[in-house]
């Protein structure tokens, strides 16, 4: 089996990789497990951590803009390909321009390049809830109306996705993901950063500001979760997910405050005490127009489940991430 991920230097793209090396998850046309004989990684950039002594991998840099690199990624040998490359949300509402470019453009690129291939490989592509805008609360029918460039982004992928599938060109499903957290490295553009921030950085030892207030809420998903969600949905059955191929994954949900509250809990105040207030105008109005809390009954049925509580999420990331051991 010869998988494609396309940002595949980042989080996700890294940790879906080690995870399909170590063994053999994703199921081909069959329905069994198969091995991977070949893992391409492509992203703007080479990947910090990339697992190049393993014989099967390719780490390759280009511009996911270019249809002709993609065609080169893409070929008759690819068996599935998780699309994750994408202008993050603060990035993508700064500059309007470049986040239609690749967020648009080079989704569609990539279903092209799959189209080409004329063997239907299956594509899975990271949504976010960002296409819901205003809603507190959010279901499997609830309709889209993203209030960010991101969000409509990502919308109108959704919508590719489902039709490339309808038409036979490409077995597409999609992941609606909420904000991951904690994620490790450093920060990056998205507007939802800041809830990695604020426990990742004090755990570190480093201070950082919260730019929204105690009372916002936000949906979130461990990176572990989220990796072994990509591994179900792409193992689902086609038929089962119907002419709808965009699941939404479930996360919990609980206020800046009550993150900081888990986080002296487990740390220690002068943990939680590295967090100050640093008010961001243009975060919390995008911050303010996503849902708080999901219902997603697909992805239960499928066995997507979230994490069990903050303070697993906050427990995970210091053994897996910080050897055990954080700054107190």
């Amino acid at each position: 089996m010869k998988v494609v991920i396309t940002g595949g230097a980042g989080m996700l793209g890294r940790r879906l990789a080690l995870r399909i090396l170590a063994k053999p998850e994703l199921t081909g046309p069959d329905g069994a497990p198969q091995d991977v004989s070949k893992l391409v990684l492509f992203d703007a950039f080479d990947p910090v951590e990339a697992p190049s002594e393993d014989p099967r991998v390719e780490v390759v840099t280009g511009d996911i803009c270019n249809r002709e690199t993609l065609d080169s990624l893409i070929d008759g040998e690819t068996d599935a390909v998780f699309h994750f490359a994408a202008i993050v949300s603060g990035g993508a509402e700064v500059n309007f321009d470049l986040g239609y470019a690749v967020n648009l453009d080079g989704g569609r690129n990539v279903l092209e390049a799959a189209r080409r291939t004329g063997r239907c490989p299956k594509v899975v592509f990271a949504s976010s809830l960002a296409v819901y805008g205003g809603e507190r609360s959010v279901d499997d029918s609830t309709a889209l109306t993203p209030q960010t460039s991101y969000g409509t982004q990502k919308a109108i992928g959704e919508l590719l996705v489902n039709d490339y599938t309808r038409k036979g060109f490409v077995d597409g499903r999609t992941l609606r993901l909420p904000t991951i957290v904690i994620r490790p490295g450093k920060p990056n553009a998205a507007a939802s950063g800041f809830a990695s921030s604020i426990l990742r950085e004090p755990l570190q030892g480093d201070e950082v500001g919260n730019p929204v207030t105690p009372e916002s809420r936000m949906l979130i998903l461990s990176p572990k979760r989220a990796a072994q969600a990509f591994i179900e949905i792409h193992n689902a059955d086609g038929a089962s997910l119907g002419i709808n191929r965009a699941v939404m994954m479930n996360g919990i949900s609980p206020k800046v405050s009550e993150m900081l509250d888990v986080l002296s809990r487990y740390a220690g105040d002068a943990v939680a005490d590295r967090v100050y207030s640093k008010p961001d105008a243009m975060v919390q109005e995008i911050v303010d127009g996503w849902a708080w809390y999901s219902d997603g009954a697909r992805a239960r049925a499928l066995g997507m489940e979230p994490d069990a509580s903050l303070e697993e999420i906050i427990e995970t990331f210091v053994n897996e991430e910080l050897d055990g051991t954080f700054v107190s």
